[in-house]
Parts: structure tokens; C-alpha cells; sequence
């Protein structure tokens, strides 16, 4: 129960991660023009974003455009998008991969450790989701910096942090957080033995079974090997953890 409640957290973790993110890829609050000096009352403030550069005027005018042509944007902003989007589908497929290995669900129901690694498997793209997003999120951050502290760059021309920048970091590390959730929770459902209702176990008391060992024939096998075993003695190993055991075959 326990993995399973992780599993959830994880999962929805990983999804409220992919929403931030896909907020701060669409909307243009990246940079937002500095208010520098005496007087704090503008007529005009800007706002640049991944596919938008918008101007907001005192008289309630909201105006956006589109970057026109793609290849003449900086390789910053090229490489910025591309990462977001690729964020973004990576999210999208953790999800869809997650639903099939989760506990409560009914897919690949019965398959043992499979469900298990495909659960990891969501939690993995997940921690692949939220790095490609932190990647322009840090690197717009420290760009925006670097430009407000330049002395001769006029104040005009200087931008300060977004709303964006903030939700893409705490989104990208909530999808990271919900995708090394699911890889514990996939990591302590590998430690349990799913048992085979074909396998027949005989529970045997420690003294028989350490005399069965000294007689030909018969074969020590940890409980991973359950399955491949078709009639086979349960020996526990100790009195005071009879969930360490072994598995006795006559072959």
C-alpha cells in the first residue's frame, strides 16, 4: 500500500509538473521591462516570451505578436523552445507510461516485475521531463541577470525576471520530484515475489529441510525462481523472519 500511495503522489506530481510547464512554454512572461529610477509610472511595459514579445499600455491596450521568422531568433531562444517542447512530449509519454505500471491500474495486469519496470520507466521520463525544462529556465535567468547589472546598456533596454520563469522552475522541479517518487516506489516493489497460484509449496519445519539438503537430488533455490519451480518445498531459513526462505526441488 505503501509503493502504491507513492505511486499516486508520484504520478500526479509528475502531472501537475507538465501543466506548469506547459503554461510557462505558451504564455510570454519571461522578461518584463524594468521599472528603473525616480518615476515608477510607465506608459508602456513589455513582455517577451518563447513565441511572443506582447506591449501592455496604461490605457489597458494588450497588444502580442509573433515572432516571425524562426531562423532569425537567437540560438538561445531556438534552443530555449526546443528543450520546452521536448519537455513537454517527454511528460506527455511519462504519463501515459506511468497509467500502464501503476498498481492501480488493471493494465499488464499479472506480469510480475514487468508493471513494475514500466512504472520506473514513466518515473524515469519524468526526471528526463523536468532537466530539459530547467535547462532554459536556468539559462534565461542567468541571461536576464547578466544583462540588468551591465553599466552601459540603457535602463530602457534592461528586463527583469518573469512570472514564467519562476512557474518553469518550480514546475520542472515538481516533474523531477514526482519522477524520482516513481522510481523508489518501482524500486521497493522489486524487493516483494509476486507468487505463481501454479506453484505448489510445501512448508517444511528447518530441521527437514536441512536434512533434505544433505540427500542427492535435491536443489537449493532463492523465491525469485518460484515461477520456474513447479513442486517445490518452502524452508525458512529462520524462525524470527520466515520471509527469508528458500526454495527445495526434487530434480
Amino acid at each position: 500500500m505503501a509503493s502504491a500511495a507513492l505511486e499516486l503522489m508520484g504520478f500526479f506530481l509528475g502531472l501537475l509538473g507538465m501543466l506548469g510547464t506547459l503554461v510557462a512554454t505558451v504564455l510570454p512572461y519571461w522578461q518584463i521591462s524594468a521599472h528603473i529610477g525616480s518615476n515608477i509610472v510607465t506608459a508602456v511595459a513589455s513582455m517577451r516570451g518563447l513565441w511572443m514579445e506582447c506591449v501592455y499600455q496604461s490605457t489597458g491596450a494588450f497588444q502580442c505578436e509573433t515572432y516571425n521568422s524562426m531562423l532569425a531568433l537567437p540560438s538561445d531562444l531556438q534552443t530555449s523552445r526546443a528543450l520546452m517542447v521536448i519537455s513537454i512530449v517527454l511528460s506527455i509519454l511519462a504519463i501515459a507510461i506511468s497509467v500502464l505500471g501503476m498498481q492501480c491500474t488493471l493494465c499488464l495486469e499479472g506480469t510480475g516485475t514487468v508493471k513494475n519496470r514500466v512504472a520506473g520507466t514513466g518515473g524515469g521520463l519524468f526526471l528526463a521531463a523536468g532537466f530539459m525544462a530547467l535547462i532554459p529556465v536556468a539559462w534565461t535567468t542567468h541571461e536576464v541577470v547578466q544583462t540588468f547589472y551591465r553599466p552601459n546598456l540603457p535602463a530602457s533596454m534592461k528586463f527583469e525576471l518573469g512570472e514564467c520563469l519562476y512557474v518553469g522552475l518550480a514546475s520542472s522541479l515538481i516533474t523531477m520530484l514526482g519522477g524520482g517518487m516513481l522510481c523508489v516506489s518501482c524500486c521497493e516493489e522489486g524487493g516483494y515475489v509476486t507468487f505463481n497460484p501454479q506453484v505448489h509449496l510445501h512448508p517444511w519445519p528447518p530441521s527437514a529441510c536441512h536434512s533434505l539438503l544433505s540427500l542427492p537430488g535435491f536443489r537449493l533455490y532463492p523465491l525469485s525462481s518460484l515461477s520456474l519451480v513447479s513442486d517445490s518445498i518452502h524452508c525458512p531459513l529462520s524462525p524470527w523472519f520466515p520471509t527469508l526462505s528458500t526454495v527445495l526441488s526434487l530434480h
